[in-house]
């Protein structure tokens, strides 16, 4: 019992802090609620029938930087509710849902520390620009989890990772990881849900979902430059090495999919499903043409992960505090003529990610693969 009221008493100070650190960037200048307002801007489109893949008439250039809605036509709909809301009170409603959400993911993963990995959480540089942003990434990776890690059997499954996905088309990368898991009930339903959800766009916003499939999901040029450092993605290491060819890109992508199919049938098959889930959403943002450093929210479970093993929670934490991105040259391209060391620092998340992978799979060629902290045992089949 008092432990759970040190939970909870962790878990009201993460609101008051991480909600603290974005006021404190507001106040510096630094723009708040960039990203909920572009939500509501969406929804607001919809609502009143402008385009949502034109300028949004309804966004405030002075606190969202005229960004575009970059999602499909689907997500527009969901976000329906944010438009009843000021663009402020949509930015405190996903913030503080996000820390609730990270704390429902933290406690699936950090069986030994969840208070430790709770106090870690305004340290994680994903974690305070994804609440600065109003992001709704937390929530997401919530579903996926709740989806891939059920606490016990529901018909149900699937859907959660189905929605995510019409919100945002990476969490799409968890639907072969239940079919890797042999879940494929599930695989199917969280298909079904995102086709179903894409359909009731097409219905709904038939300009905007032509619009959205056939151009708009590709074009992120006003959502910044792929070179830029807070895209830590395998395309944006290449582009700021210069390597502008999509081959190098595609043969990376298609090598770390599959590393990544066999580490999760391998930890799957040793009863390690949550090793299994990292390794697919790593792959997801290593993969993605677009991974901002908020999308690597997925630290936040890679913590409570490590939370039992002290040297490899103090790397995570040194890797993902983003001291790292802060000691380079960034933006107006000048990524492209950084020195060695500044190479190795910008692209901090990606070269750990792909470090940690390499391990891992000279791990699984020795057969000494297993969950930190587990005696490796089968998994249980489910259906």
């Amino acid at each position: 019992m008092r432990q759970e009221k040190k939970l909870r008493l962790g878990l009201a100070a993460a609101i008051v802090v991480l909600t603290g650190i974005a006021a404190v960037r507001w106040l510096g200048g630094a723009p708040l609620g960039v990203d909920s307002a572009v939500y509501r801007a969406g929804a607001l489109a919809v609502l009143r029938g402008q385009p949502l893949y034109e300028p949004l008439l309804a966004l405030d250039p002075k606190s969202a930087l005229e960004l575009p809605f970059t999602y499909p036509p689907s997500a527009a709909l969901l976000f329906l509710p944010l438009a009843a809301l000021p663009a402020q009170f949509a930015w405190l409603l996903l913030a503080v849902g996000s820390v609730f959400a990270l704390w429902s993911v933290t406690r699936r993963f950090a069986r030994e520390r969840p208070l430790l990995t709770l106090c870690l959480l305004p340290v994680l540089e994903p974690v305070w620009r994804m609440i600065s942003l109003g992001q709704i990434n937390g929530v997401l990776m919530a579903m996926a989890v709740s989806d891939a890690l059920p606490a016990r059997e529901r018909k149900s499954g699937g859907v959660l990772i189905g929605l995510a996905a019409a919100v945002k088309l990476t969490p799409l990368i968890f639907v072969p990881h239940l079919f890797l898991t042999g879940r494929r009930a599930d695989a199917w339903r969280a298909l079904a849900t995102f086709l179903g959800a894409s359909a009731a766009g097409m219905l709904i916003l038939p300009a905007d979902s032509i619009r959205y499939w056939t151009s708009a999901m590709l074009d992120n040029r006003n959502a910044g430059a792929v070179d830029w450092v807070l895209d830590q993605s395998l395309l944006g290491m290449f582009a700021r090495f210069g390597a502008t060819s999509p081959g190098w890109y595609a043969a990376a992508a298609a090598l770390c999919l599959l590393t990544g199919a066999l580490l999760v049938r391998d930890f799957h098959r040793r009863g390690a499903p949550r090793a299994a889930l990292l390794v697919t959403a790593g792959c997801g943002l290593l993969v993605s043409p677009l991974s901002w450093t908020h999308h690597w929210i997925w630290a936040v479970p890679l913590v409570g992960f490590l939370s039992g093993r002290r040297a490899a929670l103090v790397c995570a934490g040194a890797v993902f505090s983003g001291v790292a991105l802060t000691l380079v040259p960034e933006g107006g391209h000048r990524e492209l003529s950084w020195n060695p060391v500044e190479t190795v620092f910008g692209n901090a998340y990606v070269l750990s990610a792909l470090a940690v992978g390499a391990v891992l799979i000279v791990r699984l060629a020795r057969g000494s693969l297993a969950e930190p902290g587990r005696r490796a045992r089968p998994a249980r089949r489910v259906r």
